[in-house]
């Protein structure tokens, strides 16, 4: 009988299967391994801090931010007083996962299939990497961090298989020093339709690599052609393609996290990716922690209703910075015409300075109202064509 049993070994996973093995419960991490999420690999300073990460994990540090307009027109956003550190997901999952095996958690490899109840106890049936065999383990709790399209969600949790995504899709490519458009110290994030008809493309470096990739909604879009062209516009057409990846990224926190009873959601099986920005990796450890934090208290308490913590302390934390996120995408991810706007608005320093104040501190920056008011006004002056979209 094992205490939680965390099902899904990436940022999310790992992070709840480790703290919860630290403070001493008898854990199990599930995990099939040999999948690498799509991602650009970006995370802030304060996860960084927050959740102890080696400076040898980190690949690159990113100093500036090019957004790119469907013109072709573009603004540099220099990270003051910090910087971007970027992520291999390949070597980082493994990381992470080595780290929760360190801090106690048993590493079970093999596929999630369901879950099984004699009474109160749940079983988690999995097949087994090794033998291809049935298995179940018999546990108190289960946190299902097991991704987008989570089965554990879909399984256990009301409304947890209608959750809105993005399909992504990226490449990592053996990246040059420099060349053409490529800046091995720049994030280049592209607003274009002719790449995405309703998100971005990016050119994240990584290093001796880098991820080019794209992401959208949309049915029929080719995302490996966007993925080609993008690569073409950016002079890496002829870098070597290491690895292709592809999966869903969800763009709105589920409504429900729990089952009422023995479930907990974590990560992106419970839609916590950062609308607009499709920022991920903070968001996930954070969910994982906060799903271990809830998981202690109900094994605590005996109580299931402490399973709604999870969800209580991250939306207290970050529905502001989600809400406010999601209205900037419906805005202005709609059109050409509203993302040509979007980068002029970019051109503002307030803009620049509060945007990357909260993407490093992960809170929305209060100390200086007038810049808000400011931003805000100038934000209704784009959105009603009140000014040009060209800025110079």
């Amino acid at each position: 009988m094992y205490d939680v049993i965390v099902v899904g070994g990436g940022p999310s996973g790992a992070t709840a299967a480790e703290d919860l093995a630290r403070s001493g419960y008898k854990v199990v991490l599930l995990d099939r391994e040999g999948r690498i999420k799509p991602c650009g690999g970006a995370i802030p300073p304060r996860l960084i801090a927050d959740f102890d990460i080696p400076e040898d994990q980190l690949v690159a540090k990113i100093t500036t931010a090019r957004m790119i307009s469907p013109t072709g027109r573009h603004v540099d956003i220099p990270i003051e007083n910090g910087f971007v550190g970027m992520v291999d997901r390949k070597d980082f999952d493994d990381y992470l996962r080595d780290r929760a095996d360190r801090a106690g958690a048993h590493r079970v490899r093999g596929t999630y299939l369901r879950i099984e109840r004699d009474g109160d106890t749940p079983r988690v049936i999995y097949r087994d990497k090794a033998s291809g065999e049935e298995r179940g383990l018999e546990t108190r709790l289960v946190i299902g961090a097991d991704g987008a399209r989570s089965n554990v969600a879909r399984d256990e949790v009301p409304g947890g298989d209608a959750i809105p995504y993005v399909i992504a899709y990226h490449e990592i490519i053996e990246a040059p020093e420099a060349i053409g458009a490529y800046d091995p110290a720049r994030c280049d994030v592209v607003y274009d339709g002719a790449i995405s008809p309703d998100f971005y493309g990016w050119v994240f470096p990584h290093g001796k690599s880098a991820s080019v990739g794209m992401g959208s909604m949309v049915k029929g879009v080719d995302l490996k052609q966007a993925t080609a062209d993008l690569r073409r516009a950016s002079g890496l057409t002829d870098c070597p393609t290491l690895r292709r990846e592809g999966a869903p990224i969800p763009l709105k926190p589920l409504d429900r996290w729990d089952n009422g009873r023995d479930v907990v959601l974590a990560g992106d099986a419970a839609g916590v990716v950062a609308p607009s920005s499709g920022e991920g990796i903070y968001y996930a450890m954070v969910g994982g922690r906060m799903a271990a934090s809830a998981a202690s208290a109900c094994l605590a308490s005996g109580r299931a209703k402490d399973l709604k913590i999870a969800r209580s302390l991250f939306m207290r934390e970050h529905s502001t910075v989600f809400r406010v996120l999601g209205s900037m995408q419906n805005a202005y991810y709609r059109s050409d015409e509203r993302r040509e706007r979007f980068v002029s608005l970019c051109h503002d320093t307030d803009v620049q300075r509060l945007t990357f104040e909260a993407y490093m501190n992960k809170k929305l920056v209060r100390a200086r109202p007038m810049a808000h008011v400011k931003i805000g006004l100038k934000n209704l002056a784009h959105l009603t064509r009140l000014v040009p979209a060209v800025s110079t």
